[in-house]
């Protein structure tokens, strides 16, 4: 994994390779290096070679250039700097069949990919490489952009062993992106002989001692009754400490002091469930972390606030008290008390809005083998540098992956039924998991994941089941992945 690091936003570099090599981490080992520490030969050393392309003009070494132009390993370069490589080749044109020429920053909000159209979002203006001469004879598109009025030009090609990519797929991502192009992919490139296969997994939400036990009882029962295995991300320690949903009067229910719900966890976990641990309070202190204080609502390892003027939620950074000790501590309690509640340990871990400190995610890793969410990365977590958390990426996966961190995560790509828009976050439909299900079978072995709240209707989670098994996907569990 090569990636540059000059220039103004030199630091993206690190961040884009790293989200490329997790994604490689599910064919196998790694490694990342600045592209100008590449040396002649290296390339031989490896079963692929993947160049991250972010700085325009990146001082290339002459080898890296002269290497991937003779090598047969094959290589992926995304988007910057693909003139060097044509430049010091006299005949890239006749041998590659194309010749990059400049970068089309017209509105592009669609890549056609296995003949689906994949989407891309119109806030992403740094333009997609076209090209001065383009022989298809020799260079296969394998995925197009489409303009407004219809007309394509490639968003990625294959040449001998060279596969480009004219734009980072990393930015401005979302369910059903084209992203999704460049993970499936990584399969022609790292496992070609993989045969279809479509998964799903699904996951019931924020369970905490004031459900409905009732409720959960009758998802219990339909998931069983077609099936579909699932999991139950648990939150331990339920607590309002300003009286919010309770006449202002503070409130604790630790889940050992609810039996009806335990009882009904118990009862899902006969019935194809799996616990997980999902914070121990999935909230922090007696303060607005920003809605209410509640348990389920808001931020456990992390800042956050609600701006006043555009309403969105910002999130500010780690919290006050964010140690080792601190969040170790917090592991613990969550584990013993799902002990003291008679629940088998937790499969895996999950930050309450998936939200924390790299530090965080070491300490848990201590403690968890597996995360079930969609992880963010910040600066330094690949190189070993200090952690710089001004610098982020968050993304989903679409199938397992070995993180920067230690863990084997499972992913979450489709998304949350949410029937209500809230603070600038659009509502997420059945129609909409169900688009992104089907977007997401470009994977070749993917899997479709997705989460559901136990306080909504119990027919809405069977349209999504039902949806997701039409389209071609078979419900497996989360815990045997």
């Amino acid at each position: 994994m090569l990636y540059d690091e000059s220039g103004t936003w030199g630091w993206l570099g690190e961040l884009y390779a790293a989200a490329a090599g997790q994604l490689a981490s599910h064919f196998g080992s790694w490694s990342a290096m600045p592209a100008v520490s590449y040396t002649s030969g290296m390339i031989g050393e490896y079963d692929a070679m993947i160049y991250i392309g972010s700085s325009y003009d990146e001082p290339l070494p002459v080898a890296l250039l002269d290497d991937v132009l003779a090598a047969k390993t094959p290589v992926v370069w995304m988007y910057d700097n693909i003139w060097q490589l044509a430049n010091r080749s006299a005949t890239f044109v006749s041998t590659y069949g194309y010749n990059p020429y400049v970068f089309d920053t017209s509105s592009i909000t669609e890549v056609s990919y296995k003949t689906k159209a994949l989407s891309r979002s119109a806030d992403n203006t740094s333009g997609i490489m076209s090209y001065s001469a383009l022989d298809t004879t020799k260079a296969t598109v394998l995925a197009s952009a489409v303009h407004a009025d219809a007309t394509t030009i490639p968003w990625a090609l294959r040449s001998n062993n060279l596969t480009y990519i004219g734009e980072i797929p990393f930015d401005y991502i979302k369910e059903g992106d084209r992203y999704l192009a460049f993970c499936d992919l990584l399969f022609d490139l790292l496992a070609p002989t993989t045969p279809e296969r479509h998964r799903a997994i699904l996951r019931i939400e924020d369970v905490n001692s004031t459900d409905d036990p009732t409720q959960m009882t009758a998802i219990a029962d339909y998931l069983a009754s077609v099936h579909v295995p699932f999991s139950i991300a648990t939150i331990p320690y339920y607590t309002d400490p300003l009286g919010a949903y309770n006449g202002g009067v503070a409130q604790t229910i630790p889940l050992h002091q609810a039996p009806t719900v335990v009882a009904a966890i118990k009862y899902m976990i006969s019935k194809g469930g799996a616990v997980h641990m999902h914070g121990y309070t999935h909230q922090y202190s007696d303060v607005l972390n920003p809605y209410t204080g509640v348990s389920a609502d808001d931020f456990e390892f992390w800042l956050s606030h609600i701006d006043a003027t555009t309403n969105s939620v910002i999130q500010d950074g780690p919290i006050a008290t964010d140690s080792a000790a601190w969040t170790l501590g917090r592991i613990n309690l969550g584990l013993a008390e799902l002990a003291a509640a008679g629940l088998p340990a937790p499969f895996a871990w999950e930050f309450p809005h998936y939200a924390g400190s790299a530090l965080d995610s070491r300490t848990i890793a201590e403690k968890f083998t597996k995360t079930y969410q969609r992880p963010v990365y910040f600066g330094g977590a690949l190189t070993g540098g200090p952690d710089d958390l001004s610098h982020e990426i968050g993304l989903y996966y679409p199938f397992m992956i070995h993180d920067v961190y230690g863990f084997d995560n499972i992913p979450e790509d489709l998304g949350s039924y949410e029937p209500l828009p809230a603070n600038n976050n659009p509502a997420w439909l059945v129609p909409d998991i169900l688009n992104a299900a089907d977007l997401s079978l470009v994977v070749r072995d993917g899997i479709g994941s997705f989460y559901f709240h136990d306080y909504y209707p119990l027919a809405d989670l069977q349209q999504i089941v039902a949806g997701i098994q039409a389209a071609g996907y078979t419900f497996v569990a989360a815990d045997s992945l």
